[in-house]
């Protein structure tokens, strides 16, 4: 049975960090999805290969991670062990589209200070009465990922053409609750449907149908994180019902929802 041995999640009152992740998993594999906001990943024990923009990416020893919104990457063990990883995720307002670019190029950065302080905001943020503290780590953070992500921005400029798959992108966006179906999106973008498939898997590395469950999932832990129970949340993400939700939920998350939503435990993440 594939199962984690250790979850925390929840959303502090800090502004700029959506959400706070803590996990041990010896086995589970996030299959390709994408997030909305930045995801800041250091790992404690073990290490992660994934994949970001087709290109094989990993964790070793000392590493921090930035993922950046919007661009699918998956997730497993780099070693038998598993890994045991802390994730902060982080909102448009520590780092705008512009990093984006960048970002890809770079995820993993073997920065000792980085990693430090980031391991420091997470001790902040598993104590109340601490957030000055945890708000002017994060200002540090923030500086330092800017800081290394400012010299690639030359060799991103904007892209003026965006093309049917970013157009489907938008309306997948717009239609998160209720769907969309082929048909009706390759009307309203004017393209044949197997085109549109095959152009919104190829700019972006997911397919269009993954691309829309793994926001949906998205939301619904950001509901859970609220405190509402799974089976109002299942409707409020735009899945059929709870059984849905806890399909797709366990399948990306590789725990139910019903057991996502956890303070940390004392000790049960080391904090370096």
């Amino acid at each position: 049975m594939v199962a984690p041995q250790e979850v925390s999640a929840w959303r502090p009152q800090i502004p700029g960090v959506v959400e706070v992740f803590h996990a041990h998993f010896t086995e589970h594999a996030y299959p390709m999805h994408v997030h909305d906001v930045w995801t800041l990943l250091i790992v404690d024990d073990g290490a992660v290969r994934y994949d970001l923009n087709r290109r094989e990416r990993g964790t070793p020893h000392d590493t921090v991670s930035l993922l950046p919104p919007q661009v699918p990457h998956n997730g497993s063990p780099a070693t038998s062990q598993g890994f045991r990883k802390r994730v902060l995720y982080l909102d448009m307002t520590q780092l705008d589209e512009s990093f984006i670019g960048p970002a890809v190029d770079g995820p993993d950065m073997i920065d000792a200070l980085l990693r430090r302080r980031v391991g420091q905001l997470h001790s902040a943020l598993s104590r109340r009465g601490d957030e000055l503290e945890a708000e002017s780590r994060l200002a540090l953070i923030g500086e330092r990922l800017r800081g290394h992500l400012r010299p690639r921005l030359v060799a991103h400029p904007p892209q003026a053409a965006r093309g049917v798959a970013h157009s489907l992108r938008e309306l997948l966006d717009e239609r998160l609750l209720h769907g969309v179906s082929l048909d009706e999106a390759a009307k309203l973008v004017h393209a044949h449907p197997t085109h549109l498939v095959r152009a919104f898997t190829a700019a972006f590395g997911i397919a269009p149908h993954q691309y829309l469950m793994a926001r949906r999932v998205d939301r619904a832990r950001r509901l859970l994180l609220d405190g509402r129970p799974s089976a109002e949340v299942a409707a409020a993400a735009g899945f059929y019902d709870q059984s849905h939700l806890t399909r797709h939920f366990k399948r990306l998350m590789g725990v139910t929802p019903g057991r996502y939503a956890s303070p940390p435990a004392s000790g049960a993440i080391p904090h370096n």
